[in-house]
Order: structure tokens, then sequence, then C-alpha cells
């Protein structure tokens, strides 16, 4: 087989691996393309993801917040129950003390007898009776005027409680609510969790199939560059063998010549300025 028949077979050879070589590269191209592509989305799930987790906390901020003041509420409103229990038993203790006259007829009384004894000139003795009947006036009067403050700051207390139980149930609905909305945004966030987890094996899938065509590339490309250096090597000996060829016919064209030039120098012919140059260079003039 000759040198150029040689580099014909190698040159449609390394055609077709540079064919089959273009088309792995595509093929990568496309795995890539597609990985590139759920690569994206996979980042845009994950800022999303992020953005549900912050709002989760916030709202999970906020039921923690809401507990609290339920709770301080919830303490306040049995303090206060217990303040009431012991005002009731102040009460009870109270009324079983209550004189049998009424406040009005012992609040006469007691200003009866004070002007009289700020008006009236008394002996000592009966000064003193009348201070003794103003003390005990004062100590009925005091426990009328104890039961009308347990009365009003049971009614206070009631008003209080009532404010409380509002207050705990307004915070109990909103803890309620606010914690459904954070359970949802959990739960929304979780999907896309999910979601980002497949985007990813898929997209580490595509990076596999894509490192593995890349990876049929390389001794192709070995081989490439093997029958290239091959092509290379046989071209450069063809160009040396054509050109000793060239050199072999130059110088048996060039003995033709010479011998012409000779024949001609003998016969006494006239000869052309190629064929005296020719003669000249190998020694020869026309007289020789």
């Amino acid at each position: 087989m000759s040198q150029q028949q040689k580099i014909a077979k190698l040159t449609q050879k390394l055609s077709a691996l540079k064919d089959q070589k273009d088309k792995l590269n595509a093929e990568a191209e496309e795995w890539a393309e597609k990985r590139d592509k759920l690569n994206e989305q996979f980042r845009s799930l994950r800022a999303e993801t992020l953005e549900l987790k912050n709002g989760r906390d916030k709202l999970n901020e906020e039921v923690k917040e809401l507990k609290r003041q339920r709770d301080e509420a919830k303490t306040e409103f049995h303090a206060k129950i217990e303040e009431k229990k012991k005002l009731n038993q102040e009460i009870k203790v109270l009324i079983k003390k209550k004189p049998s006259r009424s406040f009005q007829t012992l609040q006469m009384e007691f200003e009866r007898i004070e002007w009289k004894i700020q008006t009236t000139s008394l002996s000592l003795e009966e000064e003193k009776e009348l201070v003794e009947q103003v003390r005990q006036l004062e100590t009925q009067l005091n426990i009328y005027k104890r039961l009308g403050h347990s009365n009003q700051k049971i009614i206070e207390l009631k008003a209080e409680l009532k404010a409380l139980e509002t207050k705990s149930k307004l915070f109990h609905e909103k803890l309620t609510e606010t914690a459904q909305r954070s359970q949802q945004i959990h739960e929304k966030m979780l999907e896309k969790i999910n979601d980002s987890k497949k985007l990813k094996e898929e997209a580490d899938g595509l990076h596999r199939l894509f490192l593995q065509t890349r990876e049929k590339v390389r001794p192709i490309q070995e081989e490439i560059l093997e029958i290239s250096n091959q092509i290379k090597e046989l071209r450069e000996e063809a160009q040396k063998e054509e050109e000793k060829e060239k050199k072999k016919s130059e110088e048996a064209l060039r003995e033709k010549l010479e011998k012409q030039a000779r024949e001609k120098l003998r016969r006494g012919e006239k000869l052309t300025w190629e064929e005296f140059q020719l003669l000249a260079e190998k020694g020869m003039t026309a007289q020789d």
C-alpha cells in the first residue's frame, strides 16, 4: 500500500473519529445544558425555601410572644381570682360583725355626739363617756366602710377578670391562628425542600452523564491525535520521497542534457546559454 493510500485511509478514519467526538461533545453539551437549568431551578427553590423559613421563624417568634402574653394574662387572672376569694372571706367575716343599726343611723348618732362634745360644757366623766361612745360608733361605722370598700373592690375585680378573660381569649385565638399559619408555611417549606432534593439528585445524575460522556471523548481524542501524528509522519515521508524522486529525475535530466551538450561540443555546434552553464558547472569549456 502506497503512502498516499495509507494517508487516505487514515484521513477517512480521522474524519469518522472527529464526527464521533463532535457527536459526543454535542451530547455532553446537552447534558450540561439540562443540568444547568435544573441547578438554576434548584437555586431558585433554595431561595424560596429560605424566604419561607424566615417567614415561619418570624411567625414562631410571634407565637412565642403571644404565649408569653397569654400565660401572663392567665397568671394575673388567677391572682385576681385569689384576691376575690380573700375579699369574699373578709366580707363574710365583716357581715357577721355588722351592727344591727344602719350606717345612716350610726352616722347621725356619731355626728350628734361629736357636735355635743364640741358645743356643750361637760364634766370629765361625761366627756370620757361620750368619747367612748364615739370610739364605738367609729368601730361600727368602720365595719360598714370596710364592707363598702370590699364590695367596691369585688366589683372592680369582676370587671378586671372579665377583661383579662377576654384578653386571654384573644391572645389564644391569635396564637392559634398564627401557629396554624406557621405550620402551613412549614409544610410548604418542606415541600420545597423535597422538590429541591429531587432537582439536585436529577441535576447530579445529569452531571454524571456529562462526565461519563466527556470521558468517552478522551480516548477518541487521543486516537485522533495519534492518527494525526501518523498522517503528519506519512506526509513528511511522502514529501521526502517526492523530493528524492524529483531530485533523481532532475539529476537524470541534467545528465541527459549534459550528454547532449558534450555531443554538440564535439560536433562543433553552438551551445545554448543553459548548456554552456551546465558544462561550466562541471568545469568544462568550449576549448576542452
